[in-house]
């Protein structure tokens, strides 16, 4: 029985006590097990999780706990619950909670920064100052606290964005890659409309970034990258123009469409030293430069390039200043199709199945979600 105290429940959506939650074992070990159903507390909801898709970084936690920082010390705190790009249906409401309700279906942010630091009170709630402590009220989950590889998780009502009923619960799982995407192309003053932009490596997040770009007004969008079906995937998604680099020299090709002088943006999702060094030298003179990969080794860069041209670089974590929320607004009015990176789907009890397809790109996956239900109303309803 689910009665927590000060928690309104509904009879149309029962909460059971115990949920079935994959959790990390030893490095590279997932569990299926039963888990409490976790409570929320003031400002927070239960969802109930309907799909979750599968990030680089699910895999990287699973394997060795970064970039995580998990209670319990690396690489991980055993019967941690990772997965964070999920939606569902609000199940309970916390203490006070009046915004959303029961029933809503929503998509997540992963982040909910403390709210009481420099960083949070400026909207940078992915750089939370008490990121990683939970004393301060600072949610990361699948990152710090339980994710969504289960059947509920609890979420902050500020990591919430309403999901429409034209929209299956798969493509409401990307809204966070779309939020990603939309972070980078909207910090450090932001893309204006007409301005170029270079996207590196047609991973999910790149993918999604060249559809967000062409979306705010981008021209022209460049896609580089060594996989021709990803590539066309990104022409698909908007992109003008795309370079296999094992065919062409990328930097070229980019001088060559912007008269010479190089691209306004450019965002890297590779993490290479060469890409990123092919990003240095396609941005133009007071250019940007967004770092949305994680690099796994060192990088030397030509630093005195970047300099002597006034070439801006920052990095990115998530999907903050509610760029989730935006991202959304796009999607719901069909200004791109984010289901073009979906390419499998599994159920919850198959995860370790389709996190291999995600980690070994098996039949060229690109997105796999997670379904927690095997029949879908609104899947249905959104693809006819």
């Amino acid at each position: 029985m689910y009665e927590p105290a000060g928690v309104k429940t509904s009879a149309n959506f029962p909460v059971p006590g115990q949920m079935k939650a994959w959790v990390l074992g030893d490095p590279d070990q997932l569990f299926l097990r039963d888990k409490p159903t976790p409570v929320p507390g003031r400002a927070e909801v239960l969802v109930r999780i309907d799909a979750v898709a599968i990030c680089a970084t699910d895999l990287e936690i699973i394997h060795g706990g970064s970039p995580a920082s998990i209670l319990g010390g690396l690489p991980f705190n055993k019967n941690f619950t990772p997965g964070h790009e999920y939606m569902g249906t609000v199940a309970a409401l916390g203490p006070g909670v009046d915004e959303y309700a029961i029933g809503e279906r929503v998509s997540v942010e992963i982040h909910a920064g403390c709210g009481q630091c420099k960083r949070c009170r400026q909207g940078m709630y992915t750089s939370c100052l008490n990121y990683g402590r939970a004393d301060k009220n600072h949610r990361a989950n699948g990152f710090t606290t339980d994710g969504g590889f289960a059947e509920y998780a609890v979420n902050h009502i500020n990591t919430l964005a309403r999901v429409p009923d034209s929209m299956s619960d798969a493509e409401a799982t990307l809204v966070v890659t779309a939020g990603t995407s939309m972070y980078g192309l909207t910090e450090l003053g932001g893309l204006v409309a007409g301005e170029s932009v270079v996207v590196i490596g047609p991973g999910p997040i790149g993918l999604l970034a060249v559809a967000v770009a062409k979306a705010l007004g981008a021209n022209p969008v460049i896609l580089t990258g060594t996989r021709n079906a990803r590539l066309a995937i990104g022409k698909e998604l908007g992109a003008d123009r795309t370079v296999n680099i094992a065919d062409e020299n990328a930097v070229e090709v980019v001088k060559q469409l912007t008269d010479g002088i190089g691209a306004d943006y450019v965002i890297e999702c590779a993490g290479t030293a060469a890409t990123v060094n092919q990003a240095i030298h396609m941005a133009n003179r007071g250019g940007k430069i967004c770092l949305a990969a994680f690099p796994h080794d060192p990088v030397t860069t030509d630093l005195a390039h970047l300099v002597k041209n006034n070439i801006y670089v920052y990095g990115i974590r998530g999907e903050g200043r509610g760029a989730t929320r935006r991202a959304m607004a796009l999607m719901a009015a069909k200004r791109f199709d984010a289901t073009r990176i979906h390419t499998h789907t599994f159920a919850l009890a198959d995860l370790p199945t389709a996190l291999r397809y995600a980690r070994d790109r098996v039949e060229d996956a690109i997105k796999v979600v997670v379904t927690t239900r095997q029949a879908n109303a609104h899947a249905s309803a959104a693809a006819e």
